[in-house]
C-alpha cells in the first residue's frame, strides 16, 4: 500500500473529511461508518461508506477530469458487459475545503488478484478476454478519447528518463532493447474502439479466481485496443497469456504495441513510486521482468 503522500501536488484526504463532506452533500450518508481503504492507487483515495458504498475522491489535479467521465459513461456500458462495473450513486461537489468533484460508489465485493495467487489462471484469462471483448463491441458514438490510445513513441522520452534512473535496479541494456523492439510496430490504422485502458491488478476483482468485476473507468474511451493488453503482462503467467492473446485473436502488432505500454508504464513506474507506494514498485518489477523474459523466448525461438 501507498506509504503516504506520492505526488508533491497531492491533497491530504482522511476520514473526517470524507464525513464534513458528506454531511454537506449527502447527510443522509454522513452517520454510517467510514473507513479507509488500503489501497495501492495512486490517484484517487478510497473510503469504505457502511456497508455497501464507497467514497471515492481525486487526490491530485490529474484526477479531477475523471470524475466526470466516469459519471457520464459507466451507465452507457454497463449493460453491455459480462461482469459488474462501479454503479454511481451521487456526486460530491467542492467546497472550500476539498476543491474538486467526488463521487459516491456502490461498493464491489471480491479482492484484486495477483499474479502469485491466481489458482486457475487461464480461466481467468478467458475472463479477461470475454470483458475485452464486450467493451470493444460497444457503439462507440461520441465516445472520449482514451488514455493510452496515442502513438507508443509518444512515451520514447519519458521511458528513456526513467531507464537513466534504473542502473542497478533492472538490466538496463535489455529493458532498453525491449523498449526499442515495441517502437517498431505499426500504429493502430483500424476505426477506433472502447477501452478500459487501465487494466491492472489493483483494477480487477475476483472471486474464486474469476473475474467478478471491473472497476476505475477513470481512463476509459476509445482508440487503439493495444493499451488493453497490459494486463497479459501485469498479471498473468506466459501460458495463460497465449490463451488470452488467442481468444481476443491479437494480431502481432497490437500485441507488441500492448507489450510497449506495459513495459513503458513499468518503467516510469518504478523509480517514481519504488519510496512512496511499494505495492506498485513490485508490480512494476515483476512486468519488466516478464517483458524480458518473453524477449529472451522469443529471440531464442527465431
Amino acid at each position: 500500500m501507498a506509504a503516504g503522500k506520492m505526488h508533491a501536488d497531492e491533497l491530504d484526504i482522511d476520514e473526517a473529511l470524507v464525513r464534513r463532506l458528506l454531511a454537506a452533500r449527502f447527510p443522509e450518508w454522513a452517520g454510517l461508518p467510514i473507513e479507509r481503504f488500503p489501497s495501492a492507487g495512486t490517484v484517487n483515495a478510497l473510503f469504505r461508506l457502511g456497508e455497501d458504498m464507497s467514497v471515492r475522491l481525486p487526490r491530485i489535479p490529474g484526477g479531477v477530469e475523471d470524475v466526470e467521465k466516469e459519471h457520464r459513461w459507466i451507465s452507457r456500458l454497463a449493460p453491455h458487459l459480462p461482469v459488474p462495473v462501479p454503479v454511481v450513486l451521487g456526486k460530491g461537489t467542492p467546497t472550500e475545503e476539498y476543491p474538486w468533484p467526488w463521487s459516491v460508489h456502490r461498493w464491489l465485493d471480491g479482492e484484486n488478484p495477483a499474479p502469485e495467487t491466481l489458482t486457475d489462471p487461464v480461466a481467468l484469462a478467458g475472463d479477461l478476454a470475454a470483458f475485452i471483448t464486450a467493451l470493444q463491441a460497444i457503439d462507440t458514438d461520441g465516445g472520449p478519447r482514451a488514455a493510452r490510445t496515442r502513438p507508443l513513441v509518444t512515451q520514447d522520452e519519458e521511458c528513456r528518463h526513467a531507464l537513466a534512473e534504473l542502473d542497478g535496479l533492472v538490466d538496463v541494456p535489455a529493458a532498453t532493447a525491449a523498449w526499442e523492439a515495441t517502437l517498431e510496430a505499426p500504429n493502430w490504422s483500424a476505426p477506433p474502439v472502447w477501452v478500459h485502458a487501465d487494466l491492472m491488478p489493483g483494477n480487477l476483482l475476483t472471486s474464486g479466481g474469476r473475474l467478478s468485476a471491473v472497476i476505475d473507468f477513470a481512463t476509459t474511451g476509445i482508440g487503439d485496443p493495444a493499451c488493453d493488453m497490459i494486463v497479459a503482462w501485469y498479471l498473468l503467467p506466459a501460458h495463460a497469456r497465449e490463451a488470452f492473446r488467442a481468444a481476443l485473436g491479437v494480431d502481432d502488432a497490437t500485441w507488441t504495441r500492448g507489450r510497449g505500454w506495459a513495459l513503458s508504464m513499468a518503467l516510469i513506474q518504478l523509480p517514481y513510486y519504488k519510496d512512496t507506494n511499494p505495492a506498485i514498485a513490485a508490480q512494476a518489477r515483476h512486468v519488466i521482468g516478464e517483458v524480458l523474459a518473453e524477449r529472451t523466448h522469443d529471440l531464442s525461438a527465431s
